[in-house]
């Protein structure tokens, strides 16, 4: 249920998102959290997330590019914060002790902590990480778990999400954690919206694969073909679909699109097409009045019940439930 209860917060007050700088950092998550969080984006769902860049080091913060940042927002901002987003460095240094505590004391309150790339190592020093699971970027992923064997690390995947500690993958993954986040506060249809402006991919599940294992020659040719299936599937939800007639929509055989399909996306096409249903019920139900019983055919998963059963799986709430936070929420 606690997607519910960030759903009701998200919506009823400003929710507050701060960026923990540390000198060092890498420019592209920074530029990606001020894109996401920062931009006024109240046509998408109101109030939007209030938003601070916070010192950890004296200002002005330096750039592992070298130029700097400036912000009047320091450790004491983050201390507060609802959300806080720890950046990468552009190498792997000691954190400072002072934001170690900042964020086990977050921890402890019930803020939300969410790493990007190599953050993880300092969410790891913290030890929020112990007996989590959790990721990184492959390149850096050996090293996290020789420095920190505590932590149950899966370096194949794009991002964790273990009950309020996230962590991601490489700089592309942050996007998709970054939604997933927007997702978890304003809901899908938020999610897709914001996903449009910035031309980038509406969904990539957390369990997709950080890189494909191809030869070279075949990877512009194997993508082009999944990719045209994946949004020739999303388009016809509503119908009966089979690994056979996405393999017959890629030109492949039933065999050879599975494996591609599971490099590609890390799980099964049977289990991406129950999440894409799921998420086309959950904007559905978010954005339409029609009866459970029409939000089910409409997403191909055939009856009410199954949408329940389906539902409660993955949202960990019921479909009237999550209609309902998000009426009480908008009402508010």
């Amino acid at each position: 249920m606690r997607e519910k209860s960030a759903k009701a917060n998200g919506r009823r007050r400003q929710h507050r998102v701060a960026v923990a700088l540390s000198s060092g950092f890498s420019p592209f998550e920074l530029t990606l959290a001020c894109e996401v969080f920062g931009i006024h984006n109240s046509d998408l769902g109101a109030p939007w997330y209030r938003f601070e860049v916070c010192a950890v080091d004296p200002t002005p913060i330096r750039a592992g590019t070298g130029f700097t940042v400036d912000t009047p927002w320091g450790l004491d901002t983050v201390s507060e914060a609802d959300t806080i987003i720890v950046p990468p460095p552009e190498t792997i240094t000691e954190p400072r002790p002072e934001l170690l505590e900042v964020l086990r004391q977050a921890h402890r309150r019930g803020a939300r902590i969410v790493s990007m790339c190599t953050g993880a190592f300092t969410l790891a020093a913290a030890g929020l990480l112990d007996g989590r699971r959790a990721t990184t970027h492959w390149m850096d992923a050996e090293e996290l778990s020789r420095s920190y064997p505590e932590v149950n690390l899966d370096p194949g995947v794009l991002y964790v999400d273990d009950d309020n500690v996230l962590t991601s993958a490489g700089s592309a993954a942050a996007i998709d954690l970054c939604l997933h986040v927007v997702r978890l506060d304003f809901g899908a249809e938020v999610a897709n919206l914001l996903a449009r402006r910035m031309v980038v991919p509406p969904h990539r599940d957390g369990g997709q694969a950080q890189f494909i294992d191809l030869p070279v020659p075949n990877v512009a040719i194997v993508e082009d073909r999944l990719s045209a299936t994946l949004d020739w599937a999303r388009a016809h939800l509503d119908a009966t679909l089979t690994v056979h007639d996405l393999a017959r929509h890629s030109a492949m055989s039933p065999r050879t699109f599975a494996r591609h399909f599971t490099e590609r996306t890390g799980t099964t096409p049977r289990q991406w097409l129950l999440r894409q249903r799921v998420l086309l019920s959950q904007r559905l139900l978010e954005t339409t009045d029609l009866p459970v019983e029409i939000v089910a055919t409409r997403c191909g998963l055939g009856s009410a019940a199954n949408l329940r059963i389906q539902f409660q799986r993955q949202v960990r709430t019921s479909p009237s439930a999550y209609r309902r936070t998000f009426r009480e929420a908008e009402a508010s």
